[in-house]
């Protein structure tokens, strides 16, 4: 079967989602299955070349993943007429730039969450990829992950009946720098460097919301600074001036028509005791599911247990063993390697894609409203985005 190279300008992966979700467990990895399968049988091999401010850091790691491609002009690789779709994982301050920069130069773009920090560059940014022809695409993994999947597979086979609610608990305890290294870049908890929870997680809970429960309809949320200092990479202190965790509630037109409630706990000052570092609990007349990111339980109407309450006796019921696993009945692969090879076959032969540049830009329409909500201590309805 015929082979043809796609050119591929990654800018960004020196950077922990950049080098281990688009680099290693993406693209080197489609390499390494011997690139991506067309509708034809005919195969795309990804011939990336690395974008970096670092020469000797952007070099070690393409020579650690071989790839032959790198360098520190961002100018001349988009001047390249080979290479024809440029990747952005770099920073959300820079990346309306760097995305307008690419489209003017005629190439396809794909990139990391959020688009923007703020929905006028979103919307901008999206109109300027629809009004130039080009492909387009913003990271929505989450909608590949293996729990998820299995969680709309039930909503798609009628499981839940009329569906009710969802909660979304997310976080765990990031280490303030004081005692135990830190395991996320300082940069996340300075707002005026583009940190922050809202601005990070709302663009991601925006695309979960809308697939796979009910379109947003307007949100309520409260934004806190729980840890005031943080220590950075050097061991020195810090004010921490971006939110660290959010408690919003969302209400959504679910599939059918009918209100859905959404309740969504976010934070980096939690310390984990549920099943997964993400947990979505639906719940529904017909029955409620629980996913985490690879696994989904699901307990239906007929199976429910009585539950007693009566707080003067111990309680014995086991609420975690009546719920039924739902089985793995397929190969999960990456997330992030499956959005990228759906990607590349829309470069590629038209395939139909869906999450456009467009679609990021709702997410940060969520982050803004989010944020005037939790300003203005009220209610914030988040109409149809319009971008044409």
């Amino acid at each position: 079967m015929p082979t043809q190279k796609l050119g591929l300008i990654m800018h960004g992966v020196t950077g922990r989602m950049g080098m281990n979700q688009h680099l290693i467990r993406s693209i080197v990895a489609i390499r390494k299955q011997g690139g991506v399968t067309l509708s034809n049988g005919d195969k795309v091999m990804p011939d990336p070349i690395l974008i970096g401010r670092n020469a000797e850091k952007i070099e070690a790691l393409a020579r650690a993943h071989g790839i032959e491609r790198w360098g520190t002009d961002l100018d001349a690789a988009l001047a390249n007429p080979a290479d024809t779709v440029f990747f952005d994982a770099g920073t959300t301050q820079m990346r309306p730039t760097l995305l307008a920069k690419a489209i003017r130069a005629g190439k396809h773009v794909y990139c990391e969450k959020p688009i923007a920090t703020n929905l006028n560059e979103a919307v901008e940014i999206a109109r300027l990829a629809q009004s130039s022809g080009i492909k387009h695409g913003a990271v929505q993994d989450k909608l590949f992950l293996p729990g998820l999947r299995k969680l709309d597979m039930l909503r798609r086979s009628g499981f839940f009946g009329k569906m009710l609610s969802v909660r979304l608990e997310f976080g765990y305890w990031v280490f303030e720098g004081d005692l135990q290294p830190i395991q996320r870049p300082s940069w996340n908890y300075r707002k005026e460097d583009g940190g922050g929870m809202i601005l990070d997680m709302m663009c991601h809970w925006r695309y979960v919301l809308d697939n796979l429960f009910g379109e947003v309809q307007s949100v309520s949320c409260l934004g806190t600074t729980h840890i005031p200092t943080r220590w950075d990479e050097n061991g020195q202190p810090y004010e921490a001036t971006a939110d660290d965790a959010a408690y919003a509630t969302v209400q959504l037109k679910g599939h059918g028509g009918e209100p859905v409630i959404a309740q969504v706990n976010m934070s980096w000052a939690t310390r984990v005791r549920r099943d997964d570092l993400v947990t979505f609990h639906v719940d529904g007349t017909h029955g409620s599911a629980v996913a985490g990111l690879t696994s989904c339980r699901a307990q239906s109407r007929v199976n429910t247990p009585r539950a007693v309450w009566n707080p003067d006796e111990k309680q014995t019921i086991p609420f975690f063993d009546q719920w039924q696993e739902v089985p793995d009945t397929q190969f999960y692969d990456n997330g992030f390697k499956i959005q990228w090879e759906h990607f590349i076959r829309h470069v590629v032969e038209n395939a139909p894609y869906h999450w456009t540049l467009p679609e990021g830009a709702k997410g940060v329409q969520l982050v803004e409203a989010a944020l005037e909500s939790w300003k203005e201590r009220r209610w914030i309805d988040v109409p149809a985005l319009q971008i044409q």
